[in-house]
């Protein structure tokens, strides 16, 4: 889930709400990087909503090993810079994620280039 989609899950969004739901029974994962909370947080959403959103995600650990993964991710697509880096590092965690992974985020185009052809990509 990318920063986009975390922020309008923050705000109440319908179908990003009935995937958290999903999680909250056990039915499918919500993951998103560290990177991704603090830059979806924008001060309009209340603590306790934010903290209700973090309750039902897998925030995974980033770390060397993941950063050398997005780097040569961008590298092989010919990408770099600040404004493919989020989403290189979403794409490192959706490639370790088990079973059928789908992203959600506002950059498809940019994730394509990132992911495999089993990973689906979903505009929000």
């Amino acid at each position: 889930m990318d920063c986009e989609a975390l922020s309008l899950a923050a705000r109440g969004d319908r179908k990003m709400i009935a995937w958290f739901d999903l999680a909250a029974r056990g039915e499918a994962e919500v993951v998103t990087s560290p990177m991704t909370l603090v830059e979806a947080y924008d001060g309009r959403t209340t603590e306790q909503r934010w903290d209700w959103v973090l309750s039902r995600l897998q925030v995974v650990d980033i770390g060397r090993d993941e950063a050398r993964q997005a780097r040569r991710l961008l590298a092989d697509a010919k990408l770099h810079g600040h404004k493919y880096a989020m989403d290189a590092v979403l794409a490192v965690i959706a490639r370790q994620q088990k079973g059928q992974v789908t992203v959600f985020t506002s950059d498809v185009d940019d994730l394509e280039k990132l992911v495999p052809d089993t990973i689906v990509v979903k505009k929000v």
